[in-house]
């Protein structure tokens, strides 16, 4: 009989602090740790720069065509200095 009183203490016990567990789970699954938040930045850091990098490349291609007499090509080129400085101006998110 002993034995069994242990158990269900055990049990009643459990079924008591289940729900704060939950809860502390839940909390840790919604709150971000420092170290999570200097990942998500500097992932996203990278990215913009690849971007910037991609626009450069596009940048040089339509100023090459912009030197060949491609009027066209000389708005794309100005075009893409926009972009390239808005996306260096704005703030990383």
């Amino acid at each position: 009989m002993p034995l069994l009183s242990g158990c269900i203490a055990r049990t009643a016990v459990d079924v008591v602090t289940a729900p704060v567990r939950a809860a502390g789970q839940v909390i840790d699954w919604t709150t971000t740790s420092q170290d999570e938040a200097d990942r998500d930045l500097g992932r996203r850091v990278r990215e913009r720069e690849a971007e910037i990098g991609r626009l450069e490349r596009q940048r040089a291609r339509a100023a090459e065509r912009c030197r060949d007499g491609r009027e066209d090509a000389c708005r794309d080129a100005e075009d893409l200095d926009g972009q390239i400085a808005d996306l260096r101006n704005a703030p990383v998110d």
